[in-house]
């Protein structure tokens, strides 16, 4: 397993929790404290999806859209998957290694729910495929 960089990359969803083919989505990736706690505040949307790497939880606070979390365990499959509105503050998910942000709606079109796999190939940075320890 490697270990998370800023940087870049393509997100694969796998919703039948392992089958090949699903939706390839662009994809950033947060792992640094300033590029995590910074997140999505001050965008107005996002191309695709950021992946925040270690996170367990997250907030909506100076958000200008509502977006689509998911919490993801150690392993890249997905543990939940909610709608956000501005201003929110869900609790966060204790076995939770990584989040995924996307716009709002996103995430239902690429078929990423509850118990779905995903697969990430970082461009350039260490970590494709696997999650470090987190």
């Amino acid at each position: 397993m490697g270990q998370w960089r800023d940087g870049s990359g393509t997100l694969t969803v796998e919703p039948d929790g392992g089958a090949a083919g699903g939706a390839a989505v662009p994809l950033e990736i947060a792992a640094s404290y300033g590029t995590r706690r910074r997140g999505l505040l001050g965008r107005d949307g996002v191309a695709g999806a950021l992946l925040l790497t270690p996170c367990a939880g997250v907030h909506t606070f100076g958000m200008r859209f509502a977006i689509d979390v998911a919490y993801l365990d150690r392993r890249l499959r997905v543990l939940a998957v909610q709608t956000l509105r501005p201003g929110r503050l869900p609790r966060p998910r204790l076995r939770a290694r990584h989040v995924l942000e996307a716009e709002a709606g996103a995430m239902a079109g690429w078929g990423l729910r509850a118990g779905a796999v995903v697969r990430v190939e970082a461009g350039g940075a260490a970590g494709a495929g696997a999650a470090g320890r987190g």
